[in-house]
């Protein structure tokens, strides 16, 4: 499970928002249409079930599935190029059924199974991201810092 830590910045029951700074796993996560850039800079707002119950102020750990991480690293970054070479290898296969150039017919065959693929990815990236096991969860609430008494011999 890949962890992140923030502070909540609002809660209700079931959900809570949490800010926290973005990182390089945030490109390949399934749930980062549930996280919304703060301000255009490194800062997260990421939306997470709120299984811990967590309040408006309270540091947390938000955490999320490494399976489905993988899951959806796979159908973002490898389906649609096992796609685009395997419209390229029937395009060049074709070609001379169509008296066309196996080049070109293996660029627009390619193209368009490319394309099909990147469909496909979107309409799936949205159902998924509904499924509770895509979505980040905060799995713990940490203990808040405790205030510094001045020392007696100063």
């Amino acid at each position: 499970m890949n962890t992140e830590q923030g502070i909540v910045i609002r809660a209700d029951t079931k959900t809570a928002w949490i800010k926290t700074t973005k990182t390089g796993s945030c490109e390949s996560c399934s749930a980062k249409s549930s996280c919304h850039t703060m301000g255009g800079g490194k800062e997260m707002e990421v939306e997470a079930i709120n299984e811990a119950g967590a309040r408006t102020g309270d540091q947390v750990i938000i955490g999320f599935e490494t399976a489905s991480l993988m899951k959806a690293s796979f159908l973002i970054y490898i389906f649609p190029i096992l796609g685009l070479i395997a419209g390229a290898i029937v395009g060049d296969t074709v070609a001379p059924y169509f008296s066309m150039s196996k080049s070109l017919s293996a660029i627009l065959i390619g193209g368009f199974v490319f394309f099909l693929c990147y469909l496909f990815v979107r309409k799936k990236g949205n159902e998924l991201a509904k499924e509770q096991s895509y979505r980040p969860k905060v799995i713990r609430i940490l203990p808040a810092p405790q205030p510094v008494s001045p020392s007696p011999f100063l």
